[in-house]
């Protein structure tokens, strides 16, 4: 954990919850298994894949929910300690890394320059803002979206048709949309949409997308395995569990 404690430096967030390890489990690890959001499911996949790590985005622990053990919660440690699985999450983190993070490989994924940060959440940029010189139709953009994250983004279509600047920031970034707008860019790309954005949107004369909180947050964490894999040689699986949202 040291390796991706060093890479992306969670001690310099304030996030929603603890970034690193959260669940310890076997001191010898031969293959990790990746995943968006931790839940039974994953785990038992991971376990059955002959894991003995897991890397998530979303952890188990986050400030705000009860600080007692529900049976949800036992139920997902059980499995963890059953199979013996040491289980670490990475959040802000994952999102804001220029080069491994969610943001990050979305904007390389659609083909265009990062360039300034974006979206700022207490006190720190997690997205980026990606360009264009020459522009995109904004339906070249959209049938771009539906290749990067496997389903077809959900679009208010406000802005120009040509786009040359989009603030890129995964999951439940619709609170973005006034920074985007402040800084006049031409789309705001997000997870997934929020009541307000549809009017914001309208009156800033942009586009909001939404391409899946899921969707979007698949980039980092897979990332994250594959580095893995590579300086320490052992093997890696993403466990693909798909979430409409």
């Amino acid at each position: 954990m040291a390796h991706l404690d060093g890479l992306l430096d969670p001690a310099s967030f304030d996030d929603y919850g603890p970034n690193g390890l959260q669940v310890p489990g076997a001191e010898e690890v031969e293959r990790v298994a990746t995943g968006v959001s931790a839940h039974r499911d994953l785990f038992e996949r991971a376990a059955a894949e002959g894991a003995q790590l897991v890397l998530c985005h979303h952890g188990l622990f986050w400030n705000g929910r009860p600080r007692t053990i529900t049976p949800a919660l036992k139920g997902r440690l059980a499995v963890l300690f059953d199979a013996d699985m040491s289980l670490a999450a990475y959040h802000l983190p994952l999102d804001a890394h220029p080069e491994v993070g969610n943001n990050a490989l979305i904007c390389a994924a659609l083909g265009l320059e990062r360039a300034e940060p974006f979206a700022e959440h207490r006190g720190r940029a997690i997205g980026c803002v990606g360009r264009s010189g020459e522009g995109v139709p904004i339906a070249e953009l959209l049938e771009r979206c539906t290749g990067a994250f496997g389903r077809e983004p959900f679009a208010w279509r406000f802005g120009p048709e040509t786009v040359r600047s989009v603030g890129i920031v995964s999951g439940g970034g619709a609170s973005s949309l006034a920074e985007a707008a402040a800084l006049g860019l031409d789309a705001l790309l997000t997870g997934e949409p929020a009541e307000p954005a549809m009017a914001d949107a309208r009156e800033a004369g942009l586009h909001f997308v939404a391409g899946g909180h899921y969707a979007t947050e698949t980039f980092g964490i897979r990332r994250l395995g594959e580095i893995v894999s590579e300086r320490f040689g052992i093997e890696h699986r993403f466990v693909e569990i798909p979430n409409p949202v």
